[in-house]
């Protein structure tokens, strides 16, 4: 897949303010400080696309992007398809942190709540992007959020992020035993991919799963 273009349109309070949900929608999520922002941008070639900041919790809205996309020149695409407009226009939403940063519990309750609403009712949600830090040895809030998901039945794949911060070594050990501790609860493991947004690893398998997302999606009657 290749973003021909890709560009901010609204910030919500809340589930029901979104765009008309007529496309795609693929949301990214994660503890604060997980680098969301700086992978956002690299998935799209923009480094201005998302806002990026060194203090955590600074994404607070349900923050909607819109994609244009084409397919790589090696896919094999049908002539139905390669038609399809609306399979070549999606929504990337970057999400509020779940490890919120140092903010009242009547605010970190309004943002969970709204985390939650966006989650379970907004109907074009496709995936749902789960962000973790490479960097560390497997995290409680991670696992329980994952968990949470589960329970609310939505479809979601893992990204690790940060690689290039730690040796590859301490990285494959921390993503091995993510994995391991999911395995004692989890029958299957979701898809996982690892990145780095400085040297944007696993930019291109990210997009190509998108894209065979959206291809296999069932065509609207």
């Amino acid at each position: 897949m290749q973003i021909k273009s890709a560009k901010y349109v609204i910030s919500s309070p809340n589930y029901e303010k979104c765009p008309i949900p007529d496309r795609p929608e693929f949301a990214f999520i994660g503890r604060s400080n997980v680098g969301k922002s700086s992978l956002i941008n690299m998935l799209c070639d923009n480094e201005k696309l998302a806002k990026t900041s060194g203090s955590p919790g600074k994404t607070q809205l349900l923050n909607h992007f819109e994609i244009s996309s084409a397919p790589t020149p090696k896919a094999k695409q049908t002539s139905a398809s390669l038609n399809d407009t609306k399979r070549k226009q999606w929504y990337l939403v970057d999400l509020p942190g779940y490890g919120f940063a140092k903010v009242s519990i009547r605010s970190r309750r309004r943002w969970e709540q709204m985390i939650e609403n966006y989650l379970r009712k907004r109907e074009n949600l496709t995936m749902v992007f789960v962000l973790i830090d490479a960097r560390h040895s497997p995290q409680k809030i991670d696992l329980e959020f994952l968990d949470q998901l589960r329970t609310w039945q939505i479809p979601f794949c893992l990204v690790f992020t940060k690689s290039d911060k730690e040796n590859q070594r301490t990285v494959n050990k921390n993503i091995k035993d993510f994995l391991e501790t999911m395995k004692k609860t989890w029958q299957f493991l979701p898809q996982h991919f690892v990145s780095s947004a400085v040297k944007k690893t696993g930019k291109e398998k990210i997009l190509s799963f998108i894209e065979e997302t959206n291809n296999s999606l069932t065509e609207p009657n």
